[in-house]
């Protein structure tokens, strides 16, 4: 990662008390506090959770407005302050299946146990805008998600027991787990590692190559079989207790994609699975993080690998945002040596050309030399 070169003391002091006033905006308009983007801007701060592999909504509100609205920054931000904490240790897994779930859909049974739940959704909004919002209307009764205690099993549990998908791989609880949070991405890459680094991945660059698959650069035909969004129970096993201890809930949002399998020499045809997980509701993020799961998988079950979906060093070592912004925006960074060196090389190739062509070289224009 480039970090900022030491520059003018005066200059660098005083960009930063420019960046706080442009940050506050006009002083008569009421300052916005944190805890009304963690409430109000709740989509924004469950994507700088994801983004910066930490869950802590007050955090992720915090950075939020430190950078200004820039969900990038802000997950930077956050990731920046993770490297601080301590680790005590890995969670239990969570299970999604005993999820209190806010808001379950599947696009590929219409009835399924436990029944859709539409939940909170933009899908069938006009894509209005809303001027009441501008005057400060409010909804008069908050609504509330009906209480369902009806058992609701994974879509793909049901093809699974009719064997029409492929079976998830037994679960080891003794094998290692990777963790790109402490240790830099090797490629080849398991999957454990690929989801990890697809999670916290800029979801508008997942979203560009989810896009592709479906239009035909890495095609998997692929059936939004479930997509739930409620609160999952967290568990840490205590050293000294001896026994998993519940530390409360968090909110996440899983996708399961179903994709077809032509099958092979030795497998029958059966469906293939695409996976999505993110913290809060993050309905667009997984649903592209499933896709390229999948189209990653394509060596793993004998498909051609040509699209740049089915590249898993294209695609794991460009979804970082973070990564993706240190490299960009140190071009904003001084290179005047650099740039002296490449302007003397065409400036030589031209001579020579000129030379060799019996052509007098153009008079050049004086150009400001670099400063050593």
């Amino acid at each position: 990662m480039y970090v900022a070169v030491k520059g003018g003391e005066r200059a660098i002091d005083n960009a930063h008390r420019l960046l706080a006033t442009k940050r506050r905006g006009d002083p008569a308009v009421p300052e916005v506090a944190h805890a009304q983007i963690r409430e109000q801007l709740t989509l924004a701060v469950d994507r700088v959770m994801t983004e910066g592999s930490l869950y802590d909504r007050d955090l992720a509100a915090l950075a939020i407005k430190q950078a200004r609205g820039d969900l990038v920054e802000a997950a930077f931000l956050v990731r920046a302050f993770r490297t601080t904490l301590p680790r005590f240790g890995a969670s239990e897994p969570v299970d999604t299946g005993a999820m209190q779930v806010a808001r379950r859909v599947s696009a590929a049974f219409k009835d399924i146990p436990g029944g859709q739940v539409l939940g909170p959704t933009f899908d069938y909004t006009h894509r209005l805008i809303d001027f009441l919002l501008e005057a400060g209307a409010d909804i008069a009764e908050p609504a509330t998600a009906p209480a369902d205690d009806a058992p609701m099993p994974r879509v793909t549990d049901l093809l699974g027991n009719d064997d029409l998908i492929e079976r998830n791989p037994p679960g080891d609880p003794d094998a290692p787990v990777g963790d790109l949070t402490r240790e830099p991405l090797d490629l080849p890459a398991d999957r454990d590692l690929r989801l990890q680094n697809l999670a916290r991945g800029d979801e508008g660059f997942l979203l560009a190559l989810g896009y592709s698959t479906q239009r035909g650069f890495g095609r998997t035909h692929p059936f939004a079989g479930e997509i739930r969004l409620g609160e999952v129970e967290l568990e840490f096993v205590a050293e000294d207790a001896g026994f998993a201890v519940p530390l409360g809930t968090i909110e996440l949002t899983e996708c399961q994609m179903i994709n077809q399998f032509k099958g092979s020499a030795t497998e029958p045809p059966r469906f293939t699975r695409g996976y999505g997980l993110a913290f809060g509701h993050c309905e667009r993020r997984t649903m592209a993080m499933a896709l390229v799961d999948r189209s990653l998988r394509a060596r793993e079950l004998g498909e051609e690998a040509k699209a740049p979906a089915q590249d898993e060093e294209f695609v794991l070592m460009h979804s970082d945002n973070v990564q993706a912004t240190g490299f960009v925006e140190h071009l904003k960074l001084p290179h005047y040596v650099d740039f002296q060196a490449e302007l003397a090389l065409i400036r030589q190739m031209r001579r020579e050309i000129a030379e060799r062509q019996n052509v007098a070289p153009r008079e050049q224009q004086a150009l400001p030399e670099a400063a050593e």
